[in-house]
C-alpha cells in the first residue's frame, strides 16, 4: 500500500456530511412518493440519492478506517458506475414516455451490472492503494476505466440535459418560474460531482468530495423549488427545504 498522506486532512471528512444529507434527502423523496402514490421517477431519484450516499459513505469509511481493496472497489462501483445513473433514469421516466424509459432501462442496466462485476473481480494494483484516498488506479484491469465515461456521459446527458431543457421550457410562464429556477439549480448541481470526478481521475479526489457535497445541496434546493407552489409568492424556508417543500 502507498503510505502517502497517512493522516486524513479536514476535506477528507466532508463525505460524512454528504452521507448524512443523502440519507435525509432520500427519505424526503420516498415520503413524496408515498404522498403521491405514484411516480416512477421519484423512486429512481430516491435510489439515485441512496447510491450517491453509498458512495460518500465508502469515502467516509476510507477516511475513518483506512482504505482496502474491497472498500476501494465498492467506492468505484457506487461512485463511478452508480453515482449519477439512477438520478438520470428518474429524469428519463419523468420526461420521456414510459415505453421509451423501459427500453433505455433494459439497455443500460445490463451494461452497469457487467461492469460492476468486472470491477469486483478485477485484480488489485496494491502499489496504487493509498491509505485515505480511494482511486480508480487501484483496478488492475485498467481498461475498465475507459468505459465508465460512457455511463457518466449518459447520466450527465439526461440529468443535466433534462434539467436544462425543463428550465428553458418553464421560464416563459410566471406560474412555472419557480420550476425554471429549480431545474437550473439541479442542472448546475449535477455538473459539480461530474467535474469533481474528472479531477479525481487526475489524482485530486478531494475536489470530488467538495463537488459531491455542494452538488447535492444545489440538487436538493432545486428539487425543493420545483415542488413548491411559487417561490415568487412564498419563498422557501430552511424548514421547507428539509421537508422537501411538499
Amino acid at each position: 500500500m502507498n503510505e502517502m498522506a497517512t493522516q486524513p486532512e479536514l476535506v477528507h471528512y466532508v463525505p460524512i456530511a454528504t452521507t448524512i444529507l443523502s440519507v435525509i434527502f432520500c427519505g424526503v423523496l420516498l415520503r413524496r412518493y408515498r404522498q403521491k402514490g405514484t411516480g416512477a421517477h421519484l423512486l429512481w431519484w430516491a435510489g439515485g440519492i441512496a447510491c450517491y450516499g453509498l458512495g460518500t459513505a465508502t469515502e467516509s469509511l476510507v477516511t475513518l478506517m483506512g482504505n482496502s481493496p474491497a472498500l476501494n472497489k465498492s467506492w468505484y462501483i457506487a461512485g463511478a458506475l452508480l453515482g449519477g445513473y439512477p438520478l438520470a433514469q428518474g429524469t428519463v421516466y419523468l420526461l420521456l414516455s414510459r415505453r421509451t424509459a423501459h427500453i433505455l432501462t433494459a439497455l443500460t442496466v445490463p451494461f452497469i451490472v457487467v461492469f460492476s462485476l468486472l470491477v469486483a473481480f478485477s485484480p488489485v494494483n496494491t502499489e496504487a492503494l493509498q491509505l485515505h484516498r480511494p482511486s480508480g488506479a487501484v483496478l488492475g484491469w485498467s481498461w475498465i476505466r475507459a468505459f465508465t465515461p460512457i455511463i457518466n456521459t449518459y447520466a450527465v446527458f439526461f440529468l443535466f440535459g433534462g434539467a436544462a431543457l425543463s428550465a428553458y421550457r418553464f421560464r416563459w410562464r410566471r406560474e412555472t418560474h419557480h420550476r425554471a429556477i429549480g431545474n437550473t439549480l439541479i442542472a448546475f448541481g449535477s455538473l459539480l460531482p461530474a467535474l469533481g470526478g474528472w479531477m479525481a481521475k487526475m489524482g485530486h479526489v478531494e475536489w470530488l468530495y467538495i463537488g459531491e457535497f455542494t452538488g447535492l445541496l444545489f440538487i436538493w434546493a432545486g428539487y425543493a423549488s420545483c415542488v413548491s407552489r411559487s417561490v415568487a409568492e412564498k419563498p422557501i424556508t430552511i424548514g421547507q427545504l428539509m421537508a422537501g417543500a411538499a
